[in-house]
């Protein structure tokens, strides 16, 4: 009966809409800019967002704690392109093959990145987008002249020496976290590794009012089903705005737009029978190009107020699930960035969001660790659209299809 209502609320859904395509809504203020890319540039979108896809799986394939998750791929991307900066040979093409530049030029690639982090921001200006990039050299060596230009150039880096022996640089790099995420995630590391030759960072900022919030006076404790049973959580609800909507055979997908309309995020809810494990493998398999079929619905929108915490364990054995491995070895060929031969020893993301009535706030730090590779080392008209059940979601930007946060809310 459940499977009859959604088909004929999704027939109708299409009929009451002529096409798929959700037009921008521009509230009072500075208009939308929304990104222009060229066919190059669109094709490394596809490819990336194939990457984060790709991670979101393995991730979720690792997880056995049931718990929720939060990770930023733009964030890893970031931090990677930046080593790829300074790579040569078979350690570059593979880096830029993972992520999804291939065929790529290490040009192409940097002035990728500099597109997004100059145009993300310019999108839409109500929405708060921070993204910042670092590299803290251990005092002993020196950045090579093109690698600094570089990645000032194109990353908009910081590049700062600082002596590896002392404890203030750890603080340092906190501090550094903590400002540019808005405290939201206020340390990165415990100490430094003396013996580590440089550090290199991202932090991504994120935060945005919903288009059509949610009456704080409607939220109430509902029940909420986990995999051990029914919870109370504070529900959030929503009635009178229309939201592009698609019911697939594995999952019902909602999109929830902030401020003008280019930004979002997109929830997708298992069908009774299915599991988020079901929604976030048909992701890596078919990515998001379902949603183009979507239409425009009248929703009975429950969803849960939130707050999730991420921090990764071991983020070199999930990027060698997915193929990346000439980069961690002894081997690798990092000769661009200081007079030295490099390898990454050391890669750690934390990861936090805020979802409540208003809008929502994230932030995620991702950290690169690089050594010498001379040390040894060892390796229908109306919906109904209650997420009372554990559901995945993801953030990301509609004029260049941008993926920004990928995560999975459990209830737990």
């Amino acid at each position: 009966m459940k499977r009859y209502f959604y088909l004929l609320a999704l027939c109708f859904c299409m009929m009451m809409s002529l096409s798929g395509q959700e037009e921008i809504v521009v509230t009072q203020g500075e208009k939308p800019q929304p990104i222009r890319f060229t066919g190059q540039e669109a094709a490394f979108v596809s490819g990336n967002n194939d990457f984060a896809l790709k991670f979101f799986k393995t991730v979720n394939d690792e997880d056995e704690s049931g718990e929720s998750f939060i990770y930023s791929p733009m964030g890893i991307t970031f931090v990677l392109c930046m080593v790829n900066a300074a790579a040569e040979g078979a350690t570059q093409q593979e880096l830029e093959q993972v992520l999804g530049f291939n065929g790529a030029d290490k040009q192409a690639v940097n002035e990728y990145c500099k597109t997004l982090i100059e145009k993300l921001p310019q999108v839409d200006k109500p929405v708060q987008l921070q993204i910042a990039n670092a590299v803290f050299l251990n005092d002993k060596y020196k950045l090579k002249k093109q690698y600094q230009e570089d990645i000032i150039q194109y990353y908009n880096a910081l590049a700062e020496p600082a002596d590896f022996t002392s404890k203030k640089t750890a603080d340092r790099i906190n501090d550094w976290c903590n400002d540019k995420t808005e405290g939201m995630i206020p340390e990165i590391i415990k100490s430094i590794d003396s013996s580590m030759v440089t550090y290199l960072l991202n932090a991504i900022f994120f935060k945005a009012e919903w288009l059509y919030d949610f009456d704080e006076a409607l939220t109430k404790e509902r029940d909420f089903k986990t995999a051990d049973g029914k919870i109370k959580l504070p529900m959030m609800f929503h009635s009178s705005n229309s939201f592009k909507y698609i019911h697939d055979t594995i999952f019902a997908a909602i999109d929830l737009p902030y401020e003008n309309g280019l930004w979002s995020m997109t929830v997708m809810l298992p069908d009774e029978g299915k599991t988020t494990d079901d929604v976030i493998n048909y992701l890596a398999e078919n990515g998001l190009d379902f949603f183009r079929k979507s239409r425009k619905c009248e929703a009975f929108l429950y969803l849960p107020r939130f707050e999730t915490k991420s921090s990764t364990k071991n983020l070199i054995g999930t990027l060698r699930k997915l193929g990346l491995n000439r980069i961690f070895e002894n081997t690798a060929k990092i000769p661009n960035l200081c007079d030295k031969n490099l390898y990454v020893d050391f890669m750690l993301q934390k990861a936090r969001v805020e979802v409540n009535e208003k809008g929502t706030k994230a932030a995620a730090v991702t950290v690169v660790g690089l050594h010498e590779t001379t040390s040894a080392r060892v390796q229908p008209k109306t919906v109904e659209f209650r997420a009372d059940r554990p559901f995945v979601y993801v953030i990301r930007e509609a004029s260049s299809g941008v993926i920004l946060f990928v995560g999975k809310f459990t209830g737990k």
